[in-house]
């Protein structure tokens, strides 16, 4: 492990990725202090207080943004939820789109110029709503005398933000270690770790007097986390390999093909990406009836859809195993799969090319998705009702997802990483 950091160092382009994605998490993380213009800081402290239960894990993907009211407040929200209604309208909704979805790399270009446009759009319009939201939350105006010129300034401003942190998570795709929008979800969870301690160690959990009890509790949540720490490396680590063999082929002198290979399928393809997009959909009305919290229905949507209520638990579970089907069946075509084997001249043994080769490559990702996606699920609610057994404060209950996105962060990262070493005939991270 030490000689592998070690030689991670001495590879001079691994070591300028490593500090450039350093310096820019450094640059996100002194922008989520900086606030907005014309905010009054003592009702902002105010509100802090207040509202941690509302904002749950959105203020988690900022790294503590919304709650400081930032300029990064928005978070790359925006951006998630403008990848989702790309990637929809891109399976065969609208024909433009579904046509860059099988032009390769130049029609993902176009599908992230459009989604870049979508995230503006989004962004101003939630930002919009958000100045207005937490202006009217408490009975202190945030934003002293505020007119719909201030409301249009601070909306420009957390716009602005999303579009600067979209850039720099593009930024750190292309010339640092990779993964860029999930590297700041994740820098902004492990920001909040020491807020997850302090609200345990302030809640009921931690009880004074009680040694021998606070201990046995302490232990049992680390066990729980590190048994979430197992499952979740195992299932992310855990493929099925699909044989395939390439019929023989002569040209001229020379004979091609003739090899079997595998097509190596995830149990969870997916990654956290369903995680995320589902905590996303779920917290965005629960926060938008927060500002109207005296009205009946956001009192409805307030209690129902959080986590630990019946209606909106399974509302996450019914997202997070949609999410996974769409996001991997978006990633793996089995159409596209089948018909690059025709073309190639490879087949899978006892299964006729084509039609036949489609129909059981969807039947195999079908069965290990449906795995994938029930034990994200279940991942994501284990934290949730142990937490409400164990007492712990409603963060510490999202601190599970957070936990979950973490290490499918890390595992993500780890690999790019030894891919690069692999590259310069080093030993990497993961043994085969």
């Amino acid at each position: 492990m030490f000689k592998t950091l070690k030689n991670i160092w001495r590879v001079e382009d691994l070591r300028k990725r490593i500090l450039f994605t350093l310096l820019v998490l450094i640059i996100y993380r002194i922008g989520s202090f900086v606030p907005v213009p014309g905010v009054d800081k003592t009702v902002l402290e105010q509100t802090n207080q207040q509202g941690s239960e509302l904002f749950g894990l959105l203020n988690t993907f900022s790294g503590g943004a919304l709650h400081q009211f930032s300029i990064f407040a928005l978070g790359i929200v925006p951006y998630i939820t403008s990848s989702i209604i790309v990637q929809l309208l891109s399976m065969d909704v609208i024909p433009k789109l579904a046509e860059w979805a099988k032009q390769g790399e130049h029609g993902k270009k176009k599908s992230a110029q459009l989604t870049r446009y979508g995230t503006i759009v989004l962004g101003l319009i939630q930002a919009f709503a958000m100045s207005i939201g937490f202006n009217r939350l408490y009975s202190a105006e945030m934003i002293p005398n505020a007119t719909f010129v201030d409301y249009l300034l601070i909306a420009i401003v957390l716009t602005a933000g999303t579009a600067f942190l979209m850039w720099l998570g593009e930024q750190i795709t292309e010339k640092g270690i990779g993964n860029g929008i999930s590297i700041l979800i994740f820098s902004g969870i492990i920001a909040n770790i020491p807020t997850y301690i302090r609200s345990s160690a302030q809640s009921n959990f931690i009880q004074e007097g009680q040694v021998f009890m606070n201990t046995l509790k302490t232990l049992i949540v680390l066990i729980v986390i590190v048994a979430i720490i197992v499952g979740v490396i195992y299932i992310q680590q855990a493929i099925r390999k699909i044989p395939v063999q390439y019929a023989k082929r002569v040209v001229g002198n020379k004979m091609y093909g003739g090899q079997n290979t595998h097509i190596p399928m995830k149990i969870n393809a997916a990654g956290v990406i369903p995680v995320i997009f589902a905590v996303s959909l779920l917290q965005f009305p629960t926060i938008i009836a927060g500002f109207w919290s005296t009205h009946e229905w956001a009192k409805w949507i307030q209690t129902n859809l959080r986590y630990d209520y019946p209606l909106g638990m399974v509302l996450y579970v019914l997202m997070i195993i949609g999410f996974t089907f769409f996001y991997t069946f978006v990633q793996m075509n089995p159409n596209q799969m089948a018909d690059n084997m025709k073309k190639n001249g490879g087949y899978i043994p006892g299964i006729r090319p084509g039609k036949a080769t489609e129909k059981y490559l969807t039947r195999v990702m079908s069965r290990l998705t449906m795995t994938g996606a029930i034990f994200l699920a279940v991942i994501s609610l284990v934290p949730i009702g142990f937490g409400t057994l164990a007492g712990l404060p409603s963060s510490v209950k999202i601190g599970g997802t957070s936990l979950l996105i973490v290490i499918g962060v890390a595992l993500d990262t780890m690999k790019t990483i030894e891919s690069q070493l692999i590259k310069r005939h080093y030993k990497g991270f993961i043994n085969k």
